[in-house]
């Protein structure tokens, strides 16, 4: 059981030196007990304390890294129910099947459409994250010969090595060990053997278990083993089942600490149809899952769930901002475009997005409104003629410009007149309201 503040607290140095941040030993026990603190903020606390509060102050779903190299994958660590109590932490991997039934040609394929689906999108690179390599032959030799395959033409992805079959699974790990794989498959009929295979290559294991309480069991079984690092599979297939066991597995973790259910969890979701596979994959984006398995790598399923995926880590008490700077869009000359626009993520890339569908190079002179839409911005006070008249002065934009002139968003027209009386010499323009008009607004310009 997780261990009180008071009990804590009983633990620390007690001298009060603010040198973890917190005015008092009790006030920094508090927040670790609320698991909003880490016990490595304290320099002064003794060995025996960290043995018993290393694990009390751990997070309830245990921190696992997969893969290597820079496309590695954080799993885990997760504090809370609902992203609105906190946030949550790692964002859910995606990874596509590929059975090694499949010819040769089929599978480099398949290897080539996960390491070519990052878009970009609001400034970050969202991908298909893993591949998982099943064992659908049942054949040792054909597992490994498409793992040689998969290592090849998809260098660096993260592997999860899909077999019941101790034997098989061994021979694919000489193609994929050192990557830091996961290998699933351990149930309560291979569990010792899977878990030697695991332990011998550092791997991750993955539990197949058929219910809650068979899991639980395994788990306690495999770390009894030394294997540390898991992922769990509750067996559940259906969406019902998902929402349900996922949400059981969590609040297990986090709100009783029981420790045999903190892992990352990973959710089969192939279906025949791909609209229905995206719909049941969205509820294990929403609803607990570290890893979604998919059975194909197709754009509009992979944009619609990067998408949601994206909406649900972020976290929603800190909006999503660019860096506050004139951005050159194309190769802006002196008489190219002056806009203006607001740091907010969003409206960054849409208005950029929109003058690039223009093809006139421009530059687009974007300011800190602490991450707030334009009309939002400008309703709280951050986005008016003196301080826009600041930020251009400041930017030292009139430098680089033919003419002052500066093009702003039309819901904020009211703003013109005021910036012109802030902006000596300048000319300001009101643009169009919405961004999918400014290539039309800019054709017209000449």
């Amino acid at each position: 059981m997780a261990l009180s503040g008071v009990e804590i607290f009983k633990l620390l140095p007690k001298t009060n030196c603010k040198k973890c941040g917190h005015p008092t030993c009790l006030a920094f026990a508090m927040k670790l007990a609320q698991r909003q603190a880490t016990l490595e903020s304290c320099p002064d606390v003794s060995e025996e304390a960290k043995k018993i509060l290393g694990e009390a102050s751990a997070p309830p779903v245990r921190p696992i890294t997969f893969g290597a190299g820079d496309k590695a994958v954080k799993m885990g660590e997760e504090t809370v129910l609902f992203r609105h109590d906190k946030k949550f932490v790692n964002p859910c991997a995606f990874a596509v099947e590929i059975p090694d039934t499949l010819a040769e040609a089929e599978m480099a394929s398949l290897s080539e459409q996960v390491v070519q689906s990052e878009i970009d999108r609001v400034g970050q690179k969202l991908r298909i994250d893993a591949i998982v390599l099943t064992n659908a032959s049942g054949d040792a030799g054909k597992l490994e010969a498409a793992a040689k395959v998969v290592a090849a033409k998809a260098t660096g992805v993260p592997v999860i090595i899909n077999t019941t079959n101790a034997q098989a699974a061994e021979a694919a790990m000489k193609h994929v060990g050192d990557k830091r794989p996961i290998l699933y498959g351990a149930n309560a009929s291979n569990v010792e053997a899977m878990a030697a295979v695991a332990k011998a290559n550092k791997a991750i294991l993955g539990i197949a278990a058929n219910g809650l309480e068979e899991l639980s069991t395994l788990t306690e079984k495999v770390k009894s083993l030394g294997v540390e690092d898991m992922v769990i599979d509750s067996g559940a297939r259906k969406a019902k089942e998902i929402i349900e066991n996922n949400t059981l597995i969590r609040r297990a973790a986090v709100k009783k600490n029981f420790k045999p259910l903190g892992y990352p969890i990973i959710n089969f979701m192939q279906r025949e149809d791909g609209l229905h596979e995206a719909l049941v994959a969205s509820t294990g984006v929403a609803k607990y899952a570290s890893i979604v398995v998919l059975s194909s790598v197709e754009k509009w399923k992979n944009l619609a769930l990067f998408t949601l995926r994206q909406n649900i880590y972020t976290d929603p008490q800190v909006p999503m901002q660019v860096e506050q700077k004139v951005y050159n869009i194309g190769d802006p000359k002196a008489g190219s475009p002056l806009f203006i626009t607001t740091n907010f993520s969003l409206t960054y890339f849409i208005v950029s997005g929109e003058i690039e569908n223009s093809k006139v190079a421009s530059r687009l002179a974007v300011m800190d409104c602490e991450g707030l839409s334009v009309l939002t911005a400008w309703a709280a006070g951050k986005f008016t003629a003196s301080k826009i008249a600041q930020f251009i002065t400041e930017s030292g934009i009139e430098k680089e410009i033919a003419e002052k002139e500066l093009i702003i968003p039309g819901y904020v027209a009211i703003l013109s007149g005021s910036i012109e009386d802030k902006l000596p010499g300048w000319k300001i323009t009101v643009g169009p309201r919405e961004a999918n008009a400014i290539p039309a607004f800019l054709k017209t310009r000449g």
